[in-house]
């Protein structure tokens, strides 16, 4: 491509690239909106509450099985759901194995509820541990993250910090405010990101994987050197500049708060026009 717009003010080729990087995300969001949504079994299932959260149950079957439920909004459930009790849950499938999404609960005859005994006090399988920790984890108002990766036009090193809070004004709208630090050859970046980002409805939110789409503005400070010497002379020049830049994004996150993540800076005077980052939510 360089050589191809070699003829074009720099002005008209930055553009064309932030254009180029801009169509990239929004064709990585294309092909996951593609995606088609998880398949969805109804059904009945009775069982022995062994342990109980704020965002999930977890069931042994008659059959000696571990069933996690976690709550879907707006769900009918009882107010306390004590460990030991019997239930009746109807319930969805998900995407994992041994994982369903609860949207009714009634606590049935019998059990023994509250009552430490050799059929609520079994000691439950490690991954249905796990589970319970990431639907939790998923349920949070509010989370960190830290993530790392690389920028394109100029070359940097990325590393930066995150907060998600929500969701705001929709179930699956998220203000995520950040801080980015980058590093590379001629420049040092240091950039503020007041984003939103939207988890787009194409599995459950629940579910192993969820997708979102994105942007916000951005607010860059910029540090950029050159050093050059040749004949004996030495020239030096020393910038510092402010620019103000539109974000777009897209990305898919793991349920356990792993995220990978394209991003393109539209109208940047110096900042990276596409970056690519890997990241985690605590």
């Amino acid at each position: 491509m360089k050589g191809t717009m070699g003829w074009m003010p720099q002005c008209l080729r930055r553009e064309v690239r932030s254009v180029a990087a801009c169509s990239s995300v929004l064709a990585l969001a294309v092909l996951l909106m593609v995606s088609p949504a998880m398949a969805q079994v109804s059904n009945a299932i009775n069982g022995t509450v062994v342990r109980s959260t704020r965002t999930s149950i977890t069931v042994r079957t008659p059959d000696n099985q571990f069933i996690v439920f976690s709550f879907e909004r707006g769900m009918k459930k009882p107010a306390m759901i004590p460990v030991g009790s019997q239930v009746r849950v109807i319930s969805d499938t998900t995407d994992q194995q041994g994982v369903r999404r609860a949207s009714e609960i009634t606590v049935t005859p019998g059990g023994t509820a509250g009552t430490p005994t050799a059929e609520n006090g079994t000691t439950v399988p490690p991954e249905v541990g796990t589970a319970e920790r990431d639907i939790a984890r998923a349920a949070r108002h509010y989370q960190i993250g830290i993530s790392a990766g690389f920028g394109l036009n100029p070359e940097l090193i990325l590393i930066g910090a995150t907060g998600q809070f929500g969701p705001i004004f929709s179930p699956d709208l998220y203000f995520r405010p950040g801080v980015e630090f980058g590093w590379g050859e001629v420049t040092t970046l240091v950039a503020l990101n007041p984003e939103v980002v939207y988890r787009l409805p194409l599995a459950a939110r629940d579910g192993r994987w969820t997708t979102y789409v994105g942007g916000g503005p951005g607010f860059n400070f910029i540090h950029q050197s050159f050093n050059r010497t040749g004949g004996g002379s030495s020239v030096n020049f020393h910038a510092l500049h402010d620019d103000a830049t539109l974000n777009i994004l897209g990305g898919i996150q793991h349920r356990s708060g792993l995220f990978t993540e394209l991003k393109t800076s539209v109208y940047a005077q110096t900042a990276p026009v596409l970056s690519f980052t890997i990241g985690y939510h605590f």
